[in-house]
């Protein structure tokens, strides 16, 4: 286990040909599609921004009013052209296209080199993070001198469940047996056979082990080394143990890989922060504050085999995608395509991702009916969405949930509104009533058709999370909800969080933006109710990727208040927000009486106060992985039991026992399944006041032959009314005021079991046939 000291709580957009915008004396009229709008450029007194040569327009018309393409010799040469023939025409001509030419050049090379700045520094940014997770996980539990045992039990949790598969795949004698393994596994949920692809989300480990296989059997083809070993000596008493560092170790490469995409993750932040503000500062401020909130951010440094790992980069991504076809008038293909494999690859390895794309549609949605984007735009962006859902319903063997999903029932009936809406609520202009009433109808409607379709297909996975919501807002209470809420990460969200954004200016900043998008888009719902003439209307509907992020912010606030781990899809975004302080279609009044460079250099040295203190904490936590209880567990199961010997437990430790012993489990921490919830519940009983002889009785149905006991879990309380026989009491009232079985069991577990190993943490009982 980790050293008990090193705790962790572990825009402007480009204008469309034709609209006009006030701009800046002497500001560029150019406007590029899909290109950050308006980099900071030299600044003159009074806060204009001077003219550059060879800058402006899509045919690289020049500032400079003086320069053509008739002065100096090629001039002349032309006008003496027409009475010297055909020979010094050709020479005119070959001057005037040789000065075309060069312009054009100048044009081009500046252009590329604005953008190649851009993606260096976007590349220094992801090195700088994959620098900053790679040295933060190894200090926090040294891996790179953890034996191969020691390094499984590290990835507690689902985390060891989901790693098992990349070992299972590796350790085949190919990787279609690999395949065909966890396609048919008997492992998981003994004596059930059952698809893990299609149960898991794991396509992330088949890939990741289709380039581990490759990568060992090129190098060793080639006759490199892949890996280094030597002997460490653990001291205390404790035999020493052999250790391998190096891309050729399994869980070595497995890490590796996660902590490169988050890296590249990074790299796409800045990205999407400067195209957002059309400003590098801006990509600036959002990567620094990311860096400054990086504990609130992520936690892939603590939990890199967890599903948001390989999931998140690819939601950047594609908001990223998003933003460019909100701005740009008409949208191309490829750009579709582009959000597509975005969603696909952001919902294949994680089953969360829906509730996700669930808030993005409805942000969407408002945007329209606000009237920001049309309703042609929006049916698209919501067919990319509809292909890509079909795509991962396919690949994943048609797991149900995502067809019974909120989200999937969302798009149906979003576009039903888009469709219908125009037919059935006829009127002239926009109204506030029309608006409520469009709104109403998509809350109902997914409501309802998400119900039904549930009911249809015989689905209850997924019913657990409506019984979250009750709990949050009525006190509901059962077994189930209980296994959640009980959890830090799932209750409500710390006071601490908002007091920690706001000591790094990161909430500060963000309001304020905030402030100015919705002072903007009050000003247009205003002018939506009244009478507008066409150039307002066309100048306000430049703000719609405004709109959308100041709704997502929303979305994502409520989804952190109620949840306090999916703040790590809130403090992301308030980064990104953040690079709006650089936005001259925001902030355009100010920047003429202060620098662009000035503010936000001011606002990034306040914010690293705080910040630096943040990182510095993260730097100082130190500490080596070591639980040699669950060691001792698991050398003695390898040694004492069959092959086939089934087990129960804690799901924590029935990963971690699937894992290294590869020994059948009745159950494991992926909850997200009706039945495995049933199952976990039978188990869990060995923890209630029920009788000894009853819970034996179930024990067997479900072909156990050791259970293991922790007593920790019969003792411990993270607090009131969360200790697993007080959890029991509000599902088994008419035991209530027993002594827990477990409390009995630890004592004497006969007649009904045999203790046949036991530990300071852990007791192995044999189940008795009857």
């Amino acid at each position: 286990m980790v050293v008990p000291t090193r705790g962790r709580n572990k825009e402007s957009p480009p204008l469309r040909p034709g609209q006009q915008q006030h701009q800046s004396p002497g500001a560029s009229p150019r406007s590029g599609r899909g290109r950050p709008p308006h980099s900071p450029g030299r600044q003159v007194p009074g806060g204009a921004r001077a003219m550059r040569k060879g800058g402006g327009g899509r045919r690289g018309a020049r500032s400079d009013p003086q320069r053509s393409c008739r002065e100096g010799p090629a001039a002349e040469g032309e006008r003496d052209a027409l009475g010297r023939g055909p020979l010094r025409l050709l020479r005119v001509c070959r001057d005037r296209l040789r000065v075309f030419v060069d312009d054009r050049k100048a044009f081009i090379i500046k252009s590329n080199s604005k953008m190649w700045l851009t993606f260096l520094l976007a590349a220094f940014a992801g090195v700088l993070h994959w620098c900053h997770i790679t040295t933060l996980f190894e200090n926090d539990r040294h891996f790179s001198h953890l034996s191969t045992l020691e390094r499984e039990m590290a990835f507690r949790t689902e985390m060891g469940l989901y790693y098992s598969y990349f070992k299972i795949i590796i350790e085949a004698p190919s990787f279609w047996n690999g395949l065909w393994a966890i396609m048919n596994d008997r492992l998981t949920e003994y004596p059930l056979v059952i698809n893990t692809l299609q149960r898991f989300n794991l396509y992330p480990e088949v890939v990741l082990a289709s380039w581990y296989r490759a990568y060992t059997a090129i190098m060793d083809f080639l006759g490199v080394p892949t890996k280094t070993c030597w002997t460490v000596n653990r001291g205390k008493g404790l035999s020493p143990v052999e250790s391998c560092e190096g891309l050729g170790d399994p869980a070595s490469f497995y890490v590796a890989v996660i902590f490169l995409l988050n890296g590249l993750m990074m790299s796409l932040f800045f990205i999407y922060g400067t195209y957002l503000s059309g400003s590098r500062l801006g990509g600036l401020v959002t990567v620094m504050c990311f860096f400054f909130n990086h504990g609130e951010c992520t936690r892939v440094m603590w939990t890199p085999p967890l599903r948001e790992s390989f999931s998140y980069p690819f939601l950047v991504l594609q908001m990223l995608l998003l933003t460019y076809i909100l701005r740009i008038p008409n949208i191309n293909t490829g750009s579709l395509i582009a959000l597509c494999v975005s969603n696909i690859f952001f919902m294949l390895p994680w089953q969360f991702a829906q509730f996700v794309l669930l808030t993005q549609i409805a942000s969407l949605f408002a945007v329209c009916i606000m009237g920001y984007i049309d309703s042609g735009k929006l049916q698209k962006i919501l067919s990319a969405h509809m292909v890509s859902l079909v795509v991962c319903f396919i690949l994943m063997f048609g797991n149900s949930m995502l067809l019974t999903s909120y989200y999937a029932a969302s798009l149906v009936v979003i576009w039903g509104i888009l469709e219908l809406s125009p037919k059935v609520l006829k009127s002239s202009r926009r109204e506030v009533y029309i608006w409520v009433i469009e709104g109403c109808a998509w809350l109902f409607g997914t409501v309802t058709l998400k119900y039904l379709t549930s009911l249809a297909f015989g689905i209850a996975d997924d019913a657990h999370i409506g019984n979250i919501l009750k709990s949050k807002f009525i006190g509901y209470k059962d077994f189930d909800t209980l296994m959640y809420t009980c959890a830090a990460e799932f209750d409500f969200m710390e006071k601490e969080t908002p007091v920690r954004y706001t000591k790094t200016l990161l909430l500060p900043v963000v309001l304020v933006v905030f402030g100015v998008i919705i002072k903007r888009a009050i000003k247009y719902l205003m002018w939506a109710l009244s009478q507008a003439g066409q150039y307002e209307r066309e100048e306000r509907f430049n703000h719609g990727e405004l709109v959308y992020h100041a709704l997502q912010l929303l979305a994502y606030s409520v989804l952190a208040i109620l949840i306090m781990r999916l703040k790590l899809f809130l403090t992301p975004h308030l980064c990104v927000m953040a690079s709006l302080v650089c936005s001259k279609q925001l902030f355009g009044w100010l920047f003429c009486k202060i620098q662009p460079k000035t503010l936000v250099f001011a606002i990034l040295a306040l914010m690293a106060i705080e910040g630096s203190a943040n990182l510095q904490t993260q730097w100082n936590i130190m500490g080596e992985f070591s639980n040699l209880p669950q060691e001792e567990l698991l050398e003695w199961i390898k040694v004492n039991t069959r092959q086939d010997a089934v087990f129960a437990g804690a799901m924590p430790t029935m990963a971690s026992v699937k894992l290294s012993t590869l020994r059948p489990i009745v159950n494991h921490p992926h909850y997200e399944d009706a039945g495995l919830r049933a199952r976990t519940k039978v188990v869990y009983s060995m923890y209630s006041r029920k009788p000894a002889k009853e819970v034996k009785r179930e024990l067997i149905k479900l072909g156990v032959n050791y259970y293991i006991l922790e007593e920790s879990l019969c003792v411990s309380r993270k607090k009131p009314g969360c200790s697993m026989p007080e959890i029991w009491d509000v599902e088994d009232p008419a035991n209530s005021g027993k002594i827990p079985l477990c409390t009995l069991m630890s004592k004497d577990s006969r007649p009904y079991f045999i203790t046949v190993f036991e530990n300071s943490n852990y007791r192995v009982l044999k189940v008795l046939k009857e």
